[in-house]
């Protein structure tokens, strides 16, 4: 089982929270804690709540971790053995997932609407 470096205890939060106040505004900070050899990723939304969204399994390198999701409905993670990008795309694949159906909802128009070529 490979030890996570200092170095890259310190490097990984950087680069998350790089990526996310670049993509993700509804995003008031990233928190990572570690044991062993895995890292656990919480984001922390600007209304203040606090979600778990991944576990990353340090695989040797900075740059090689495995991907598993959190799952809320057994409070556990799920790995997602198909996952090969960065730490910063697996943040972008979870939030995309976990974050924008809480945080985007689609605004529905209050106008009525014809289809185009139709008249009313």
């Amino acid at each position: 089982m490979p030890v996570i470096p200092a170095s890259t205890k310190t490097s990984l939060p950087q680069r998350l929270r790089a990526r996310a106040r670049a993509n993700w505004p509804q995003l008031a900070a990233v928190h990572v804690r570690y044991q062993g050899q895995f890292a656990y990723v919480t984001v922390e939304l600007t209304g203040g709540q606090q979600l778990p969204v991944m576990r990353l399994r340090y695989s040797g390198s900075a740059h090689r971790w495995s991907l598993a999701t959190y799952r809320a409905s057994n409070n556990s993670y799920e790995d997602q053995y198909w996952f090969s990008g960065t730490t910063e795309e697996a943040l972008d694949f979870v939030c995309d997932v976990l974050i924008s159906p809480i945080t985007d909802w689609p605004h529905p128009s209050t106008e009525p609407s014809t289809p185009e070529g139709l008249a009313n």
